[in-house]
């Protein structure tokens, strides 16, 4: 029995010790980016959400735990068209006054190699809840000039909008429609290590 508690005192410091590595880094808005691009006839529009928060936990060493929040303000998209930014906030699409944010929440990270790994997560939009998948590379970590540690993420991703009840569209009179369903997620990080 005194081996048994042994044995688990012993686990328990490891575990704690494993985890004291770990940091809390919050994004930094003014460095990173959350953008979109979806078909619109026969090209893709780009997109970007202006506000948004969020922060990341993980030990600089090891990525295998590695997990992050995220609150996106859906009112800030931006297309850089404003008629077209009217539309996406209405039901038709975000509903943004029914739904001022969206979501993501990690659950895990899988086939890390590296700096690069798959983040998989539950994104909410639209009150509706997905699993999704980012694929994600760590640019490094950095001191920046005043006196703060910085880190580096790229992520991309594919989801349908359809998933998330985003069903409106117009079909062309020579076929097809005018909106696509896939939309390509493509975000930058940059992030403050916790003092």
């Amino acid at each position: 029995m005194k081996l048994f508690h042994k044995s688990l005192l012993l686990f328990v410091l490891i575990g704690c010790v494993s985890l004291s590595h770990a940091a809390v880094w919050d994004i930094d808005p003014s460095h990173s980016h959350v953008g979109f691009r979806i078909r619109h006839l026969v090209t893709k529009v780009n997109g970007q959400f202006d506000k948004f928060k969020g922060s990341l936990n993980f030990d600089e060493k090891s990525l295998k735990d590695l997990s992050a929040l995220a609150d996106i303000d859906t009112s800030s998209v931006n297309t850089n068209e404003p008629k077209r930014d009217t539309h996406l906030k209405t039901a038709d699409f975000f509903d943004v006054e029914k739904f001022p944010s969206m979501t993501f929440k990690s659950t895990g990270v899988k086939n890390l190699k590296g700096s690069q790994f798959q983040l998989v997560g539950d994104l909410t939009l639209h009150g509706i809840t997905k699993p999704v998948t980012l694929d994600v590379e760590m640019g490094g970590v950095t001191q920046d000039p005043w006196g703060g540690t910085r880190s580096g993420f790229s992520a991309k991703g594919m989801l349908n909008r359809k998933d998330y009840g985003m069903v409106w569209n117009k079909a062309l009179d020579n076929g097809g429609f005018l909106v696509g369903d896939e939309v390509e997620i493509d975000i930058e990080v940059e992030a403050v290590k916790k003092k």
